[in-house]
């Protein structure tokens, strides 16, 4: 299990897809949206208890499970349980938390917008003209529009550098 979050938009949206992508089978909990018309959400799920078929995957794909309105602590026991079902699980996070190997992941942006150092490890965003990357972690290919694209519309990509690349994250120390 990983978090992953990021304080750009839409980072923070195509992150996760990239990173359950990369294995090919994956559930995304998604902690920031709240509402998943005319689907379970976590939150659901921990009032009512899961269903058989909620708990592993029926096929080979990403699936998203929207958080609700439900805090990660009173979820923490069920994440557990999916995560052993799962062969990969991504938790989309608002910011880091606490006890959660989350993976930060930040736009190279230049100048005075230009991230701060950091001591950790981080996964870097280029962008054109941007900066270079001020601490340890995978720096990624530039993120194309048409890949932005097909990620949000449930389309992965057949072929992608930008989604092979957020393969040796899941190797990296990130508790």
């Amino acid at each position: 299990m990983l978090g992953v979050w990021s304080a750009d938009p839409v980072l923070s949206t195509v992150a996760p897809i990239g990173l359950a992508a990369s294995v090919g089978t994956a559930l995304i909990v998604d902690f920031v949206s709240t509402a998943s018309p005319g689907s379970r959400t976590l939150a659901d799920i921990v009032a009512e208890g899961p269903k058989l078929d909620e708990l592993s995957p029926a096929r080979a794909g990403i699936a998203l499970l929207v958080g609700g309105r439900v805090s990660l602590d009173s979820a923490f026991e069920l994440i557990g349980q999916l995560g052993h079902h799962w062969p990969a699980l991504v938790v989309r996070l608002p910011e880091p938390l606490p006890g959660v190997a989350s993976v930060p992941v930040m736009p190279l942006f230049p100048g005075k917008l230009a991230p701060q150092p950091l001591s950790t490890p981080g996964v870097w965003q280029p962008v054109d003209g941007g900066s270079e990357p001020p601490g340890p972690g995978p720096v990624l290919p530039i993120l194309r529009s048409g890949t932005v694209r097909r990620l949000l519309s449930g389309q992965l990509p057949r072929r992608s550098r930008w989604v092979a690349a957020w393969r040796p994250v899941w190797e990296m120390p990130w508790a």
